[in-house]
């Protein structure tokens, strides 16, 4: 079972749908309980980050979320749901993320359309990374004005380019980030959501 986690922020059924057309059960949940005990969750997420973060707050999802990370089991988040993972963010005003990556989220500065809005070629840099086993570099759909900035390189699996290097892809240990929407990208996108979810399968008994 895969907890896609409801702190009422997010394109929950659009994501929900994805995982259940890849095969697997998907609940949309804001009970700790069943998140602590799904194999993979995922943190969606539309909107602004401090909104984001008072509403996990509030209903101490913040805390469920990174006892989740501590667990060991596969964790993803999905567009403000990956910068979410970050220590902070600078989107009106300085808010602090639940810190399972550190880095800061910064907007978009410079003479070019702005959000970065369409489809990007992904560059993997981790070769290694099991989300990419088999898999082509391709195109995947980004709507957003602020992207993550991350400290450790080796947390930096894949980028895309919009006048700069962007951050695409995110992991550490258990826990990855996708700046983009995969259930809106396409085959691959799909593939790469597939790639996460068969890491759940080491978490059923």
């Amino acid at each position: 079972m895969i907890a896609i986690i409801d702190y009422g922020m997010g394109n929950l059924h659009s994501v929900s749908k994805a995982v259940e057309r890849l095969g697997y059960e998907a609940v949309i949940t804001d009970d700790p309980a069943t998140i602590a005990a799904a194999a993979g969750a995922i943190l969606p997420g539309v909107g602004a980050f401090g909104d984001a973060m008072q509403n996990l707050r509030e209903t101490k999802l913040d805390e469920v979320a990174k006892a989740y990370a501590a667990s060991g089991k596969p964790m993803l988040g999905i567009c403000l749901g990956m910068q979410l993972l970050f220590t902070a963010s600078e989107e009106y005003g300085m808010h602090e993320g639940l810190n399972l990556l550190p880095g800061k989220v910064v907007r978009f500065s410079g003479d070019y359309k702005i959000p970065h809005m369409g489809w990007n070629k992904l560059s993997f840099l981790q070769g290694q990374s099991p989300l990419f086993n088999g898999l082509t570099e391709g195109h995947v759909y980004f709507v957003h004005s602020f992207h993550a900035k991350v400290e450790q390189a080796s947390d930096l699996l894949a980028t895309t380019d919009y006048y700069q290097q962007v951050t695409a892809i995110v992991g550490r240990g258990n826990v990855f980030g996708m700046q983009f929407h995969p259930e809106k990208s396409g085959d691959l996108g799909m593939q790469l959501l597939g790639s996460f979810l068969a890491l759940t399968k080491n978490e059923q008994s």
